[in-house]
């Protein structure tokens, strides 16, 4: 059920400062835009203005303006506006009327319109202010404007409302599997009905079920019809599969459709327990998953499905089954994606509570200033409808298995934090390494003897629970806690089902010990050997959400600041790019055989440290893909894979075969002389050799462009990805300098942006030219009219030119 889109041809105009008045509001010579539409990623980045926490990037107020005709089909309906994310202090107005005002950023917003509109044949205008002038408002990069899509419905007197359908499985197993169907109908007439709900399930377009029940409803009243059905032998949503059912219900009166509603689920049971871990469809699984920002670098938060597509494409590759949204819901469209590829999802509702954090430098809040001024104001007044309109929203995706409630709220509820027992700078800090001074005991006797508050953490956890299971029972309530031996005191994860741990491996051992009937696991966790290892010893323990997934705009106080735009932690960049963590839990998670090797000099400060593997933190250490050295350098080769044994050879010469088992960090390494020429590491896999070569590079020759697509759609959701990589005359990837490059692309492409997913590059992402990082860069386009695009790109000294890339019209493909 998602409406009529209403995206395309919207009215947009930055306030910058004028104040506009609705009576002054002519649209006339305004912007026309097409959501999703993210207006902060078209800026450039500030160093004076911007902020880290935010990427440099301001925010603003803006308008944006859409028409519309009264229809036929309109009158004496219900007429329903959907925006599925507006970031952030929205106000909607309908002909000049103030309908809603919406302070959360990521939180669907029904709008119901029905009473503002105009006669039949004449125009109306919905408005929407959008203040983000608090532009530091967040630890991360948010985006601003309407950068979600937008739907209308249009509902008779006797209808199924927007969310109004729940659709649950009861049992399932490959032979059968019982569904329980719960439709909501309205009734706004004045007479009562007489109605038939139609029920049709579908898979693959094939009907596997047909019901049909007679029911009255009186006047000026809601039901909830539960329908209840068995499929043979279902198909079942799993990892990696995913199997979805279309439900059409449809409403008869007098032998009449009034309404015809559309819902896909999936099959599926799953069960976290208290000693085994996480179990689906009846199959012990790990959860090797990441958390994941809102945003995608180039193309900010207003991101199209095929970006997201790509990246996740990309985790699977590595072996990731998993996605924690945070720290926000996400958008309809990236679950429908999860759901479509099979991966599990632990979505987030909360950063902050009834106090804010700070902005700038984490932890709880430090100052107080205008721009960092954020959701807690509104938090008390608006939680419960902006956390119950996002579950009903998103009850029906088989991929989410787990509601979380918060995200490291301790920081913010100081008064208890002192209980643990660390003294000084330990005492700032959660202490990753080591279990609180205090036991149990001395932590719940500290406890009880600070007095209580209106507000405290352990009613708002109650709170935010019981909110959840007013509509959902099926999943567990979570939260990620990084103080988790003081929440288990304070109260707040008596409301959890699930205590989430934050970067707290060394507390699996003490939660079991001394909380044995509540089910703990990684929520957040370091891109580290260390953190899987942790899993994979602890049986209980149902797996793990690595900070980040993909490396996302803003929080890059965490790093330094300017120019540092983004946080720098991910498997990925913020290109998409594959990183050294990358390959590790590539090789971590994935059984196919896998190979990447790395070099780095010897006396880098690291390699003196191994020994503290164990306490390696979100950084990674400087690590080149690349054999060009001095000769006679001792250099060390880093090689992460799968494979139990592997050999080195350096121009054909055996450096020596090394086995797995002996790297307690999970990664080979041979400390050898530099000599020019090839590496080859070689092992055994599926009983035939595997091996990967590093050469020594030569001389920059050319640009080598690639694209992600050879025919490309018009519409919103679909881009084409073009990778420009320096290569030399041997035609091996070129990175030991960068080179400035400029795209050239036909008129009947755009540009959404061009990046090199480093950190640090400032260059505005609304440009045809990027600096290459490690040799390369992205550029990415949507198609805006008919016929082949054609991308050429060139050295701005213009001493390279690459080969022309040409993506056909998708149409024109399909007549033929």
């Amino acid at each position: 059920m998602r409406g009529i889109s209403i995206n395309s041809n919207w009215k947009f105009n930055l306030d910058n400062g004028l104040g506009y008045h609705l009576a002054d509001l002519n649209d006339n010579s305004w912007r026309t835009v097409n959501l999703p539409h993210d207006w902060s990623v078209e800026f450039p980045f500030d160093k004076d203005k911007g902020e880290a926490c935010t990427g440099f990037l301001l925010g603003g107020i803006a308008w944006y303006r859409k028409h519309f005709i009264t229809t036929n089909e309109m009158i004496n309906n219900k007429v329903i506006i959907n925006f599925d994310g507006i970031y952030n202090n929205a106000s909607v107005y309908v002909n000049n009327k103030l309908v809603s005002f919406h302070p959360y950023g990521y939180s669907p917003l029904l709008v119901d319109v029905t009473d503002y509109l105009h006669p039949l044949n004449t125009d109306n205008v919905i408005a929407v202010k959008v203040d983000h002038s608090r532009y530091a408002d967040s630890r991360w990069y948010t985006g601003s404007g309407i950068y979600r899509k937008v739907s209308m419905y249009i509902l008779p007197e006797v209808h199924i409302p927007v969310w109004g359908t729940v659709i649950n499985t009861l049992s399932s197993n490959t032979d059968s599997a019982e569904i329980l169907c719960k439709v909501n109908i309205n009734n706004d007439t004045f007479t009562n009905q007489d109605l038939v709900i139609n029920t049709v399930v579908k898979y693959s377009n094939e009907v596997v079920k047909v019901l049909s029940t007679d029911f009255k409803i009186q006047k000026e009243s809601g039901i909830t019809k539960e329908i209840t059905f068995s499929i043979d032998n279902p198909v079942l949503w799993d990892v990696y599969k995913g199997n979805m059912y279309t439900l059409e219900v449809s409403l008869e009166s007098k032998g009449n459709i009034i309404q015809r509603v559309e819902e896909k689920f999936g099959i599926r049971n799953f069960d976290f327990t208290i000693n085994k871990g996480f179990y689906l469809n009846g199959n012990k699984t790990l959860i090797q998953g990441v958390c994941l920002h809102h945003d995608a670098g180039l193309v900010g938060a207003a991101v199209p499905l095929d970006v997201w597509k790509r990246r996740l494409e990309t985790l699977k590759e590595a072996g990731c089954n998993a996605i924690r949204t945070a720290h926000n819901p996400s958008s309809e469209d990236f679950l429908d994606l999860c759901d479509s590829m099979g991966f599990l999802v632990q979505l987030e509702f909360f950063d902050e509570w009834d106090n804010p954090k700070d902005k700038r430098k984490n932890g709880v809040e430090k100052s107080v200033d205008y721009i960092t001024r954020s959701y807690t104001e509104h938090f008390t007044e608006f939680a419960k409808s902006d956390l119950q309109n996002t579950l009903k929203r998103d009850i029906n995706h088989p991929s989410i298995v787990q509601w979380s409630i918060g995200n490291e709220i301790e920081w913010t509820y100081t008064k208890y934090n002192d209980s643990r027992g660390f003294e000084g700078d330990e005492a700032k800090h959660f202490c990753a390494w080591k279990v609180p001074p205090n036991n149990k005991e001395q932590i719940r006797a500290y406890i009880d003897k600070i007095p209580r508050d209106y507000k405290d953490i352990d009613t708002t956890a109650k709170k935010l629970s019981q909110w959840v299971k007013e509509l959902d029972t099926t999943r567990p309530v979570t939260a990620n806690c990084v103080l988790p031996s003081v929440s288990y005191e304070s109260g707040m994860t008596d409301y959890l089902d699930i205590v989430g741990f934050s970067y707290r491996n060394v507390l699996y051992k003490y939660a079991k010990e001394n909380y044995p009937d509540k089910i703990a696991m990684g929520t957040e966790n370091f891109p580290q050997w260390h953190e899987w290892k942790a899993v994979l010893d602890n049986e209980n323990i149902a797996g793990t959400f690595l900070w980040t997934g993909i490396d996302h705009m803003g929080e890059a106080w965490v790093q330094k600041p300017w120019p540092a735009k983004g946080s720098n932690l991910g498997l990925l960049d913020l290109a998409g790019f594959k990183k050294p963590a990358y390959h590790l839990f590539k090789s971590a998670w994935n059984s196919e055989p896998h190979i990447k090797i790395y070099t780095q000099r010897a006396d880098n400060p690291f390699y003196r440290e191994l020994a503290e593997w164990e306490k390696r933190t979100w950084f990674w250490h400087d690590i080149n893909e690349h054999w060009n050295y001095h000769n006679g350098e001792n250099i060390v080769v880093e090689v992460y894979s799968n494979l139990n044994s592997l050999e080195l050879f350096l121009n054909e010469k055996s450096m020596g075969v090394k086995q797995l088992s002996d790297f307690d960090d999970n990664c080979y390494r041979w400390y050898i002389p530099f000599s020019q020429g090839t590496l080859k590491v070689s092992g055994l896999g599926d009983n035939k050799e595997i091996y990967r070569i590093l050469e020594t590079q030569g001389e920059l020759s050319a640009i080598n462009l690639t694209s992600d697509k050879n025919k490309l759609k018009d519409d919103s959701d679909s881009v084409a990805h073009i990778v420009a990589q320096l290569v030399d005359i041997n035609g091996n990837n070129f990175t030991l300098k960068e080179e400035k490059i400029e795209f050239t692309v036909t008129d009947n492409a755009k540009i959404l942006g061009v990046d090199n997913g480093h950190p640090e590059n400032v260059e505005s992402f609304q440009n045809n030219s990027v600096t290459t990082s490690s040799g390369r860069c992205l550029l990415i386009i949507q198609r805006i009219d008919r016929g082949n695009i054609t991308i050429q790109a060139k050295s701005c000294n213009n001493k390279l030119v690459s080969n022309r890339v040409e993506i056909k019209d998708k149409e024109d493909i399909l007549k033929h």
